[in-house]
């Protein structure tokens, strides 16, 4: 007799009234949320204005979700265009199946041009980002929890996960690779969080660090899987991309490292030049407050662009994953 599991949800959809609630879409909402919220709080420390990680997120969040349907379609495209299948599913983004890698890389084409548009250079951006993604991705695992997908092979360990006899699935107890890479997603935006202050990773080295680290523990998470996925060699798609996009990472990391070390002294020219002009009409922050309404992050931001020199400080203060 089973006496340890974790329970699966009887159903991943709530109906209020004609209105489904999706608990696969809310993890993703909340995980959006998540990355703008702390990669604001980050975009600030490192001396940019409140808001405009938010309005990169209106180009890069809607380029991310298309680019992660449009690569889980194309590499499971047996579940969508093969006989018995019904081509118009894969249209159907609320029953699951995004793939991180087409969100990431399409993307980041959106927050291109949303950064283009503000006139701030985009690794700035995304290195402000990158922990928040992290956490992001961690929320958004648990939508797999609630549509009883993605799971491992079958186990007896305590923690594993009860899936119950649906469409494609046979009841059982199943390793919870949902869980496991939610955890992970965490470790990795922490140790983003502490690389990032300590060595001031800068010219998107963070976001390069969370790739590489993202990558290494999905290789071993999908090595478990036991969904149908295309084989290279012996080893699932998925998993050549992790170990291909792990040594771009890291290839990156270290070529930047050496041709632009150091960090960006200024990552908003907008809110550089604000600072600029206030300091020579005497009307610092620091000294007769906000004008017009502004916000206290961006009378931090002021003050931080005025002393370059405690910069870093600042932004170690913010990043504390204690507020995370």
């Amino acid at each position: 007799m089973d006496i340890a599991y974790i329970p699966s949800p009887s159903t991943g959809v709530i109906h209020l009234g004609p209105l489904p609630l999706r608990g696969y879409a809310f993890c993703i909402i909340i995980g959006v949320f998540v990355a703008v919220w702390y990669g604001n709080r980050r975009w600030v420390a490192r001396g940019g204005k409140a808001g405009t990680v938010a309005d990169i997120a209106v180009w890069a969040v809607p380029f991310g979700l298309v680019g992660g349907r449009l690569y889980h379609v194309i590499t499971d495209y047996q579940l969508y265009f093969s006989e018995g299948e019904n081509w118009v599913d894969a249209f159907k983004i609320w029953e699951g199946g995004l793939g991180i890698w087409g969100a990431i890389a399409l993307g980041a084409v959106g927050a291109w041009i949303g950064c283009r548009r503000r006139g701030i250079p985009l690794p700035a951006w995304a290195d402000a980002l990158a922990p928040g993604i992290a956490f992001a991705q961690a929320i958004g695992r648990w939508g797999n929890w609630f549509n009883q997908e993605l799971y491992g092979r079958e186990t007896d360990v305590p923690w594993a996960l009860r899936i119950t006899e649906g469409a494609n699935r046979e009841a059982g107890l199943y390793h919870p690779t949902f869980l496991y890479e939610s955890l992970w997603c965490i470790g990795v935006a922490l140790l983003v969080i502490w690389a990032d202050r300590r060595f001031k990773m800068g010219h998107g080295r963070a976001f390069a660090l969370y790739v590489a680290a993202y990558c290494a523990g999905r290789g071993w998470i999908e090595y478990m899987r036991v969904d149908e996925a295309h084989d290279i060699l012996g080893l699932r798609l998925n998993v050549w991309t992790s170990i291909v996009v792990f040594l771009l990472a890291v290839t990156y990391i270290v070529i930047s490292s050496r041709t632009r070390p150091g960090r960006e002294e200024i990552v908003e020219p907008a809110a550089a030049d604000r600072t600029k002009s206030d300091a020579a009409s005497g009307t610092s922050s620091s000294q007769d407050g906000p004008e017009d309404g502004a916000s206290e992050e961006d009378a931090g931001t002021a003050k931080s662009d005025a002393v370059p020199d405690t910069a870093p400080e600042s932004a170690d203060a913010a990043e504390s994953p204690g507020k995370a």
